[in-house]
């Protein structure tokens, strides 16, 4: 066995560590309200990764992170940026769903901080998007809301980040006009797909 390959087999000990402390965790109240703890998933050998705010309903359920009709319009917006979901890693900064979907606390997020930090240390990802208020909050330390950060690029750790509306407010907000949620929405995929080229350019070089 070659040293990159006792590399992959060591972090998927370490991802499968991770997964099966994550699916035990009992460290705050939302343990007792779970039907499912939403680890996320996609590819793991890739890198993008877009990090929510939490599970809803649907995917409290499945155990699966954005099947609900938010996550379906995100692989439709992406499917059209020429962006596959299946590419990606995608996960939420809480892993279980806060009652009536409200918003985690920042309790809840200071647990499950480290589960996704140790993440996208594993994952080891050149892009972070991060998808609505919360993810962006948590990763760039910053009150700072949404609609003033979106489309712009931001390091974190030298991971590129790139804000962006979370999908499910482009539900409440379906308007196709130019500056539109949606309109800018689709100028950051753009952007996102023009990054993604660019690491490929790259990576074939």
């Amino acid at each position: 066995m070659t040293s990159d390959d006792m590399a992959v087999s060591e972090r998927a000990l370490a991802w499968n560590e991770l997964k099966a402390r994550v699916g035990a965790c009992q460290k705050c109240d939302l343990a007792h309200t779970r039907t499912n703890v939403v680890f996320g998933q996609g590819a793991v050998d890739t890198p993008l990764v877009f990090v929510g705010e939490g599970p809803g309903a649907d995917e409290d359920a499945e155990g699966l992170a954005f099947v609900g009709k938010a996550g379906q319009l995100l692989t439709q917006i992406l499917n059209a940026g020429g962006i596959s979901r299946g590419d990606a890693f995608i996960t939420n900064v809480v892993k279980c769903r806060p009652p009536n979907n409200r918003a985690p606390t920042p309790e809840e997020m200071m647990y499950c901080g480290d589960y996704l930090e140790a993440q996208l240390l594993l994952l080891s990802p050149k892009i972070l998007v991060c998808l609505g208020n919360t993810p962006t909050r948590w990763i760039l330390k910053t009150t700072e809301g949404i609609t003033a950060l979106r489309g712009r690029w931001f390091d974190w750790r030298g991971i590129a980040v790139l804000p962006m509306f979370h999908p499910s407010y482009l539900l409440r907000n379906d308007s196709r006009k130019k500056g539109s949620p949606k309109d800018q929405t689709w100028q950051d995929v753009q952007a996102l797909k023009e990054r993604l080229d660019q690491l490929r350019k790259e990576k074939r070089e």
